[in-house]
């Protein structure tokens, strides 16, 4: 379900200068990063790129999903970490990207932390953002 604007708590605001090739910064000034193309794309790989923001953002944010998540089951997940991999290849349209979300949650078996997973990304804000329109693949 769609959030309204009178449903906004926080807004984060980002402005970019020359696209994958600049310079990234945030309106408080808490973030502001170069931004460089990596190697594997024919830039110099010196400072960040979009997907490593990316990877950061979803990882935290399901990190979260995940803890709330386990709140609901009593479970501890303290310890856990979620992996975001994100790649960016080219598709029928230009260029797309596809995740590999993993999750390590010491002292929970298998079965337990997949099914904790599956219930995070369905709550996950990112994984919402994302369902249907890119591959997301999870794993423990």
């Amino acid at each position: 379900m769609a959030i309204t604007q009178s449903d906004v708590v926080y807004t984060a605001t980002a402005t970019a200068e020359n696209g994958r090739d600049g310079r990234v910064s945030t309106s408080d000034g808490k973030l502001d990063l170069v931004v460089n193309p990596p190697k594997e794309q024919g830039g110099s790989g010196e400072g960040t790129n979009p997907e490593q923001l990316f990877a950061a953002g979803y990882s935290a944010c399901f990190q979260g999903a995940l803890a709330v998540v386990a709140r609901q089951e009593g479970v501890d997940v303290s310890g856990s970490t979620v992996t975001a991999n994100v790649g960016i290849g080219k598709n029928d349209d230009g260029f797309g990207i596809i995740v590999e979300i993993s999750a390590a949650i010491p002292n929970v078996d298998a079965a337990a932390a997949k099914s904790l997973i599956e219930k995070a990304h369905q709550v996950c804000p990112y994984s919402k953002a994302t369902r249907g329109n890119i591959t997301v693949t999870l794993s423990v």
